[in-house]
């Protein structure tokens, strides 16, 4: 089963409407059938279809760890845009919906036309049930929380090298109550009789969430259906991905120009790194000192650019232009947008004096795009427009180089340490585009970025002199907009409320509030109340996205 993609059909019941796959092959113009075309693929890929769970993004991530490129689609994504993926199998992710309500959301007819392995997960598993004539109903009992799953059939290639039990994470109100027809029982648990269920063709059902951390084995089981399954070797590295990076920027850039924006952070250093390496000499990186930056930022940024990426580097001083831009600007996505629109209209101007440039390059990620709702996200509520994302104007005159677009942190930095960049670069915490503009809660103003700059350089000054600072996601100072009375030296005071963010997270979208030491508060709260004027009182954030985000804008 593992090596013949072809030999895998799909059990259907009389009522399974199969004539709707028969119709994506007559769409193709009389090419040969898909499952044909998907069979001679050979890049390794796997493709998460996302009925809305709050794991979708999860699930891609361990099946990255697991070394398998993944990407997650709408349910409703078209079959080209799925088949440039070139993928080796599918995940059906978990959803809120119920398989039985009128206009509930169901798997493609290409996910089973391309005879691909299939692993349904909660609601994926009951999509396979509904839609391969069998049957999801309402259970006697919820189910969440731990349970202890058993297997039925020792033998399958799901459980290969696991034990006969193991600890599983269960959230779930509707079970499977008839399997589809060639499907046996293959784990079961006290509430689920039909824990996990598969046939002799690579589908396989799982009522439990294998890429919680609460199921203690998850990840093996992914990897088994992985490796053993969809037949992946794990040939997906940071070396691999370099490798197809610059052949496809070569492409896309042909003979023309680039230029790419730097911010100082490692998202656009190894996108400048990746640009260059394609295309050498075409391309010409621009630093941009929005005024928007941290203490020292722009004079220890370039010098570390200057350093360690030997390419052509302008620097532009724009602080009077951003901060006239921003003037009066309160709502945060108002701020996003400005910042990204100003950006877009200088890298024009730049770009005019350098002749003719045809494309822009950018260190967008992945959380950027999900959290900025983009057509590829659209099963996402947008949480925040990413500057660099929606923030960016509608008409603009270069075409976008996004290599790290559907990267995580984690994944970026491993590509940056893989192209030889130094670890001061590569270990910097992220520091958002539209810098101190959103760690200000209100209007910006020149007075009220020097009291965020000189308690922020507290704030980073006490974290790293603690040796927690590779420690932390972020740590951070925001200026709120909140002023409280104070009494310092016998006088009352009305002064500025400052508040202390320091997260731990693997990659933005999930973070939990960093517990920091009492006595490292202490000194922090004490030197910014002592040597920042206009403030008087600290306060630390303990709130863990979601329900907040990491940035406090």
């Amino acid at each position: 089963m593992e090596g013949d993609k072809k030999s895998f059909r799909i059990t259907t019941s009389d009522d399974l409407e199969v004539s709707t796959y028969l119709e994506i092959a007559k769409e193709k113009g009389g090419e040969e059938p898909i499952s044909e075309k998907v069979a001679e693929v050979d890049r390794e890929a796997v493709v998460v279809i996302d009925f809305g769970s709050q794991y979708s993004m999860l699930i891609a991530r361990r099946v990255r760890e697991c070394q398998v490129y993944s990407e997650v689609l709408p349910y409703d994504a078209p079959w080209q845009r799925v088949a440039s993926l070139k993928p080796r199998g599918f995940i059906l992710s978990g959803g809120p919906a119920s398989v039985y309500d009128p206009g509930a959301p169901l798997a493609p007819a290409y996910v089973y036309e391309s005879h691909l392995p299939i692993l349904g997960i909660c609601y994926g598993m009951q999509v396979l049930a509904h839609q391969l004539g069998g049957r999801a109903a309402p259970g006697t009992r919820h189910e969440y929380g731990h349970a202890i799953l058993r297997q039925s059939d020792v033998g399958s290639p799901i459980f290969a090298s696991l034990p006969p039990s193991m600890p599983v994470w269960m959230s779930h109100g509707d079970q499977i109550v008839e399997m589809p027809p060639g499907f046996t029982t293959l784990g079961y648990t006290e509430n689920s009789p039909i824990a996990v269920m598969g046939n002799e063709h690579g589908i396989i059902g799982l009522q439990f969430h294998p890429e919680v951390a609460h199921t203690p084995q998850g990840k093996e089981i992914l990897k088994n259906f992985l490796y053993h399954i969809c037949g992946c070797s794990g040939n997906w590295t940071p070396g691999s991905f370099i490798a197809e990076s610059v052949e496809r920027i070569g492409g896309q850039v042909g003979e023309g120009k680039v230029i790419c924006a730097l911010s100082g952070g490692v998202d656009s250093a190894v996108t400048a790194a990746l640009v260059h390496r394609a295309i050498g000499d075409q391309l010409t990186c621009i630093f941009v000192n929005n005024g928007l930056l941290r203490r020292e930022e722009a004079e220890r940024t370039l010098n570390t650019f200057q350093r360690n990426l030997r390419m052509n580097i302008i620097y532009i001083d724009a602080s009077e232009r951003f901060l006239r831009r921003l003037e009066g600007a309160t709502d945060p996505e108002t701020k996003r947008r400005l910042i990204g629109e100003e950006f877009i209209t200088l890298f024009e101007e730049e770009a005019a004096k350098l002749g003719r440039v045809d494309f822009l390059a950018q260190g967008t990620l992945y959380p950027d795009v999900i959290e900025s709702t983009t057509s590829e996200s659209k099963a996402s509520a947008k949480i925040k427009t990413h500057h660099n994302v929606g923030g960016l104007p509608t008409k603009m005159t270069f075409s976008l180089i996004e290599p790290l677009r559907y990267l995580f942190k984690d994944e970026v930095r491993e590509i940056g340490l893989a192209l030889g960049l130094p670890e001061e670069m590569v270990w910097r915490q992220p520091f958002p585009g539209p810098g101190l503009a959103i760690r200000i809660i209100g209007e910006i103003t020149k007075e009220r970025l020097e009291v965020l700059r000189a308690a922020d350089w507290i704030v980073m000054s006490e974290i790293k002199k603690a040796k927690l600072y590779g420690e932390l996601w972020q740590s951070f100072a925001v200026l709120t907009d909140t002023r409280s009375v104070g009494v310092m030296g016998d006088f009352r005071t009305y002064g500025y409320l400052i508040a202390i963010r320091a997260v731990t997270s693997e990659d933005a979208m999930t973070a939990d509030w960093a517990r920091l030491p009492y006595d490292l508060l202490a000194r922090i709260s004490n030197r910014i109340v002592n040597e920042v004027p206009g403030v008087n009182r600290v306060v630390y954030d303990i709130s863990s996205k979601p329900p907040s985000t990491i940035e406090w804008e």
